[in-house]
């Protein structure tokens, strides 16, 4: 690995105890044993995705990852899980080494909590004022997402967060995600300041993931244009938009908007009933794509950087790939700077 790159890292590395700064998406039922323990293998940084888990299935997905592993890895807990505590309390049991909050500002006790077990806790700042809290919070590091990313999206795309967040957090590393597919992009965030990347729509496609062919293939064929936001209607009931590539369920879920908010001003539903029918739309669609292949009437979500993924390979095979695009981009720019 070309020197200039180690250095660029080096804080990220040393976060993650891992050769290449590069983190795995929490991606719900992708990112588990078998993704991220062959991310981790492959010298990155693989994340389970806790998503909607309990407890019990937490503990066992983090054992069956020790089992092909003896790399380090990380678990991504959201917030808003209502047995959050039960989680942590998990994590810690298990001497998790590395937790990824997401989803809304951790308390402080959450934090420490982690942080007494031995965790190393890393929180998504959408701002830099956020990112300063999350900082005194006692965050040991922080990852900013762009909107180009898959998924639950913020409003702002990568490259204005990094402007904002780079030059001016420097206590902490900081890792950028959101529509990173290649290595060239990877060396420009850490020419800017990052420590560290991260990826989730690039490794969809990796052998070791359990992603159904289907949704493979969708991957595959798809363009950055097709992987669209999902709509809001109306601003009484306001969604976190979801980045997926457009499909039938596109289309079911506009209509599904129409008529969740129709039965409330119609006095068939409470507001609260009716944002929640909302929000809950998506639950076990990423499965019916993901899982069982359902690419029309699923969800299928992806980055816009799902237009680089051209082929099915290993996940060693990926990172090498990225890798070595960044450390060429670096040669490069030093040969023209000589």
């Amino acid at each position: 690995m070309a020197e200039s790159i180690q250095l660029l890292w080096k804080r990220g590395t040393e976060l993650l105890g891992c050769p290449h700064a590069i983190m795995g998406g929490a991606m719900s039922w992708v990112s588990e044993r078998n993704l991220v323990a062959a991310l981790s293998n492959a010298g990155g940084f693989g994340v389970i995705a806790a998503s909607a888990m309990p407890p019990h299935a937490l503990e066992a997905e983090i054992i069956a990852t020790r089992a092909l592993t003896d790399k380090p890895f990380g678990v991504n807990l959201i917030i808003m899980h209502p047995q959050l505590s039960e989680l942590v309390a998990v994590c810690g049991r298990q001497k998790v080494s590395h937790v990824v909050l997401a989803g809304g500002i951790p308390s402080a006790a959450t934090i420490k909590a982690l942080k007494d077990d031995g965790a190393k806790v890393l929180c998504f700042a959408p701002s830099a004022i956020i990112g300063r809290k999350l900082i005194r919070l006692g965050a040991d590091g922080l990852i900013i997402e762009g909107a180009e990313a898959g998924g639950h999206i913020g409003p702002v795309s990568t490259s204005v967060l990094a402007q904002e967040i780079l030059p001016v957090i420097r206590e902490v590393p900081v890792f950028v995600a959101g529509g990173i597919g290649r290595g060239e992009a990877i060396a420009a965030y850490l020419e800017m300041g990052a420590s560290g990347v991260q990826l989730g729509t690039r490794f969809v496609c990796a052998e070791e993931s359990i992603a159904h062919p289907n949704f493979k293939e969708a991957f595959i064929r798809a363009s950055a244009r097709d992987a669209q936001a999902s709509v809001q209607l109306d601003p009484d009931f306001p969604v976190i938009p979801v980045r997926a590539l457009a499909n039938a369920a596109s289309d079911e879920f506009a209509r599904f908007q129409h008529e969740v908010i129709g039965k409330f001003r119609r006095g068939e539903m409470e507001k609260k009933e009716a944002q929640l029918a909302i929000e809950h739309f998506w639950a076990g669609a990423l499965r019916r794509a993901a899982i069982e292949g359902d690419v029309e009437r699923g969800s299928l979500m992806a980055g816009q950087s799902v237009g680089m993924v051209s082929a099915i390979q290993p996940a060693a095979g990926i990172i090498a790939e990225l890798v070595a695009q960044a450390e060429h981009h670096l040669q490069a720019r030093n040969a023209r700077r000589a």
